[in-house]
């Protein structure tokens, strides 16, 4: 260190000694100039930092100046990443009605899944929506949500959602689609749609059945062909087995004293879990209002159901139905002998018991991945004991029976397709080449339609392998309508309009039957 006059500067150690004796706890400097807190040093740090420092030799605004300082140099190169386009704001010049800033709107829609449609109200800040939650006047939640619904909002944000109509991978304006269609309806619809071919996943919108079902009239040759990867086909079959025809069942927990549960989450998810979740609890309230229901459990894996029952089993999957038919027996149905469940014949037998006790007041059900011999089994001891009508009740079929389903219809799809007798396949909503049996072959089979549509919120498997690809809009961006698990029919609104070039299920049938027309009028008119 230099003093003002060119001549270094010497330390006196003695001093700087003396000063060191004196203090007391720990003390840091970076150099013996700075310890000696000499003029010269004093002076020198004030020509580096000239404008600030008297806050970096104030111990109390140190820390302060270097949190602000770091902030800034983050900020400064967060902003040369990018380039924000010019944005204006103008008012409003007649404000819409009930619309304040910074107060949320709320609106009634539901939340369709594999099908089957949700009550939901939708918070919406400044025309964006925010938040999703149970509609309290609604069959289906009764103002609760399941996981599906709370994540329903991030879909519609989702930078990854298809955004525009493609052909071949290349962007191209609806009407190119429109036009592409026209011709290709026309090219089969002299043999009577008989190449034609729609594969959709679970519908039960009933303004798109219709519409549906008046394409199949124009074409009366062509197929629709309903595939949904997360639905099994048991409880079906098990119902054609049982009333010789499509029922739909529903339970009511409410009404249930006992409930045996074979391999069924009804708490985890499935068509109506949000609602059977809320009238399951009602029933475990200790308030004296109703009697507490028992739950008894056999599962081969843990479940949301089986962590509250009162008696679980754990039992291999495929001693479920060797369960149901011992549980039978017991109870005086003529069935076979059960085997491989002798050493849980304490359990079978408590259940038995509780079941005959309660006839008319108990409830069996069978998962949903369980075998069509257990659902059969179900059915039965409900029928037996006089729960039918009661804590279960049967409906119609919530779908079209002019749509083939279940995984028979797609393998017949897949060999139509193998042997070339489909020229145009549609798939909504859908991705088969992804969730099909991997024996049907269906992306090597797809290749040998003469032309493939894909519609859906992503560019994903299927879509890849389309000629066109139809971009679907969010659900909180059309309008439709959907029915409940209990058959209600609810209409879908749309808070806002498609963030991309999205377009609904309804708009794209329409097109189908060459007549291009919105969504809102489709839904309107029916």
């Amino acid at each position: 260190m230099k003093s003002s006059t060119g001549e270094p500067t010497r330390l006196d150690v003695t001093s700087l000694r003396e000063r060191l004796r004196d203090q007391r706890g720990p003390a840091l400097w970076r150099s013996l100039e700075q310890l000696a807190d000499t003029e010269e040093f004093r002076s020198f740090v004030a020509a580096e930092f000239p404008a600030q420092a008297q806050r970096l030799l104030d111990p109390v605004d140190r820390r302060h100046f270097l949190k602000l300082m770091g902030a800034s140099l983050a900020l400064a190169g967060v902003s040369a990443c990018t380039r924000q386009p010019e944005e204006k704001i103008f008012p409003y010049v007649k404000a819409p009605e009930y619309v304040v800033p910074g107060k949320p709107l709320f609106f009634a829609t539901a939340m369709p899944l594999a099908g089957v449609a949700t009550g939901v109200l939708v918070e919406s800040h400044d025309g964006r929506p925010t938040k999703i939650e149970g509609n309290p006047d609604h069959p289906a939640s009764l103002g609760a949500t399941d996981c599906f619904a709370q994540a329903a909002i991030l879909g519609l944000y989702d930078p990854d959602r298809s955004q525009t109509v493609r052909n071949a991978g290349d962007i191209r304006p609806w009407s190119a689609f429109v036009g592409a269609m026209e011709r290709a309806m026309e090219g089969v619809r002299a043999g009577g749609g008989a190449g034609l071919r729609l594969l959709t996943g679970a519908v039960t919108s009933p303004s798109l059945v219709q519409q549906i079902e008046r394409l199949l009239a124009q074409f009366p040759q062509a197929r629709w062909v309903q595939h949904e990867a997360a639905v099994a086909d048991a409880a079906r079959q098990a119902a054609r087995l049982a009333f010789g025809r499509d029922v739909e069942t529903r339970y009511r927990f409410d009404r249930a004293d006992v409930i045996v549960s074979l391999d069924a989450d009804f708490l985890g998810g499935g068509a109506g879990s949000v609602r059977y979740a809320r009238d399951f609890a009602r029933r475990r309230r200790i308030d004296g209002a109703a009697q507490r229901n028992r739950l008894y459990v056999a599962e081969p894996s843990p479940s949301n159901t089986g962590a509250v029952a009162d008696h679980r089993l754990p039992l291999r999957g495929e001693l479920v139905e060797e369960l149901a038919l011992a549980i039978a027996a017991r109870i005086g149905l003529p069935v076979r002998t059960a085997q491989g469940v002798d050493a849980h014949g304490k359990w079978i037998a408590a259940v038995a018991q509780d079941l005959s006790a309660h006839r008319g007041r108990s409830l069996v059900l069978a998962g949903a991945w369980q075998s069509a011999a257990t659902q059969v089994l179900a059915l039965a001891i409900n029928e037996h004991l006089g729960n039918a009508g009661h804590t279960v009740e049967y409906s119609e079929p919530m779908g079209s029976g002019a749509a083939a389903s279940g995984a028979s219809a797609l393998r017949e799809l897949a060999e139509e397709m193998e042997a070339g007798a489909v020229e145009v396949l549609v798939m909504v909503d859908t991705n088969p080449v992804y969730d099909a049996p991997a024996d049907l072959r269906f992306a090597e089979r797809l290749a040998k339609v003469g032309l493939r549509v894909h519609f859906g919120q992503y560019d994903d498997e299927s879509a890849e392998l389309c000629h066109w690809h139809v971009p679907a809009a969010h659900f909180l961006e059309t309008w439709s309508d959907a029915r409940a698990y209990d058959g209600t029919t609810t209409i879908l609104q749309p808070l806002l309009a498609p963030l991309y070039e999205g377009k609904s299920a309804h708009e794209l049938v329409a097109v189908l039957a060459g007549e291009p027309r919105s969504g809102h009028d489709i839904v309107r008119a029916y």
